[in-house]
């Protein structure tokens, strides 16, 4: 089943600059080929269910290896069973009604 998820990985306890945990998650994301895209609080990504979220599990594994002693995690995931849909339909879809 294919889903799209918007991720936001919150180490804590890492002081008050976060970026390069998002970046290594953002290579984890990219290793696994997975479309995603960034934005300024988190990371659309679709794909495979199993894929993504294996994703998010290795981006805790990683988190945490670097040092984050904890990680708050939001997700939203949105799945069809009526037709494929990525995440640049969605907002060309909206765009379309602008």
């Amino acid at each position: 089943m294919k889903v799209i998820i918007d991720l936001c990985v919150i180490p804590l306890g890492v002081g008050l600059s976060v970026s390069k945990y998002v970046a290594a998650c953002h290579k984890i994301i990219s290793d696994a080929g997975l479309k995603s895209e960034l934005h300024a609080y988190g990371t659309n990504i679709e794909g495979e269910w199993d894929a993504v979220f294996d994703v998010v599990k290795k981006c805790h594994e990683k988190i945490h290896a670097m040092g984050a002693p904890r990680i708050t995690t939001t997700i939203k995931a949105g799945t069809r069973t009526d037709r494929d849909q990525t995440m640049a339909d969605k907002v060309e879809s909206v765009k379309e009604k602008l």
